[in-house]
């Protein structure tokens, strides 16, 4: 106690119940993401849940803001703590900009708004150059392996994030057991290159489908998919 179910929280179809499950379903679809950090934190010492002051050293408004925070490189988290508040006060890093995680609307950098955050929905927002790996609906880390990558590539800056990879259960990545696939963005040349495959591990999918999804300030733009069997490959976001 307290349980701590969905259905202990609230009954089938009331709104807590469906923002459950619904942020419990993006957490796994978000695995090929959230495990690629868990590998920076393991290789590179890298911190997953980070106070804004560690990606903008250089933008002093962020020193001494305490109820927002990066999770990753990539996605502003403003949680609400006020009771009964539908909206709040956020400021935005600078940076070359954000989108609204749910309608993908650009949002400046340097800047503070109010902003929406309704009963159901929490305050949620991607950095500009962020590339970013969705994976298959799962009900478990390794149910099934990321045979098909929804990546999503967030335009208006040079970007990079690296997949990372392994047989999920055991330890043996301490022994070089993974793999590694490096994502780039040139925003100029609006060119995502997807790099050599580097490592390998038991198990390890050989060929996958990526589904390469724009977004820029006209919205979420054309999907192209293409079949990576661990060669470098370039597709023009154009």
């Amino acid at each position: 106690y307290p349980f701590r179910e969905p259905w202990e929280i609230a009954p089938e179809g009331h709104p807590a119940y469906e923002s459950i499950v619904r942020y419990t379903k993006l957490r796994y679809r978000l695995m090929p993401y959230i495990y690629s950090l868990a590998g920076m934190t393991y290789f590179q010492d890298y911190t997953i849940m980070r106070p804004l002051v560690m990606d903008f050293m250089d933008d002093r408004r962020v020193a001494d803001i305490g109820d927002a925070y990066m999770f990753g490189p990539s996605f502003l988290v403003a949680p609400v703590y006020e009771y009964g508040a539908r909206s709040r006060q956020l400021y935005f890093p600078e940076c070359e900009g954000w989108y609204d995680f749910y309608s993908n609307e650009f949002i400046a950098g340097g800047k503070a708004y109010e902003v929406a955050a309704p009963y159901e929905r929490m305050p949620l927002y991607v950095r500009a150059g962020s590339i970013v790996p969705f994976g298959p609906d799962i009900q478990w880390s390794d149910e099934k392996p990321a045979d098909v990558i929804d990546l999503y590539v967030y335009q208006g800056a040079d970007g990079s994030f690296t997949l990372y990879e392994d047989e999920n259960v055991n330890y043996n990545y301490e022994k070089g057991l993974y793999a590694l696939i490096g994502f780039d963005y040139d925003d100029s040349a609006a060119m995502l290159t997807v790099a050599a495959r580097q490592g390998d591990y038991p198990g390890m999918l050989k060929e996958r489908t990526i589904n390469v999804i724009p977004v820029s300030k006209n919205g979420r733009g054309k999907t192209q998919q293409i079949r990576y069997d661990g060669t470098e490959v370039s597709v023009s976001l154009k």
